[in-house]
């Protein structure tokens, strides 16, 4: 079975975007295993607003890779996306359950709320910046239970950037 991966940047008090919606604060520098990650993925999950930064910033980047955007709002979408509305869990499940590589979980925080509720997430991997917001969108808010994670592995850079991945205790 494919995993789904949440993997996003996020500040040491635990924001992924700062409180106007900025990401300056993200490294850009370099690679920080994106590549790698890349490589074992072929599907990317967006939540509206995070398919809609996609496709200003960034709609050049991952066009080898099949798009799913979920989404109660959004009848139609101007690319060669997937929307996805209605009732998520049997949905992720069934494409989870496809042949392929794993599943990238790019956000937004609903989404990544929604999933983890229904334990469809599988693994975490945290690019920590060491910068501290102090006011954001938090990663995490209105998770209906405690959910215990593995450390798998931590990657530490120069930069005081800290890559952290985790898997779900089962």
């Amino acid at each position: 079975m494919r995993k789904l991966i949440l993997n996003v940047a996020v500040s040491l008090d635990g924001f992924i975007e700062g409180p106007k919606g900025e990401y300056d604060w993200c490294f850009t520098d370099a690679d920080y295993g994106m590549e790698e990650f890349l490589a074992r993925t072929d599907a990317i999950f967006f939540g509206r607003k995070s398919y809609e930064l996609w496709a200003s910033s960034f709609s050049n980047m991952w066009t080898d890779k099949k798009h799913y955007v979920f989404s109660n709002t959004l009848q139609t979408l101007p690319t060669e996306a997937s929307l996805i509305n209605g009732d998520i869990v049997p949905m992720v499940q069934q494409l989870k359950a496809q042949a392929g590589k794993d599943i990238w979980l790019f956000g937004g925080a609903s989404l990544t709320t929604s999933l983890l509720n229904a334990g469809l997430i599988d693994e975490f991997q945290l690019a920590v910046h060491p910068v501290i917001l102090g006011a954001g969108k938090p990663l995490f808010t209105g998770i209906s239970k405690r959910n215990w994670l593995k450390l798998e592995s931590c990657k530490p850079y120069e930069n005081g950037l800290i890559i952290n991945k985790y898997s779900i205790v089962v």
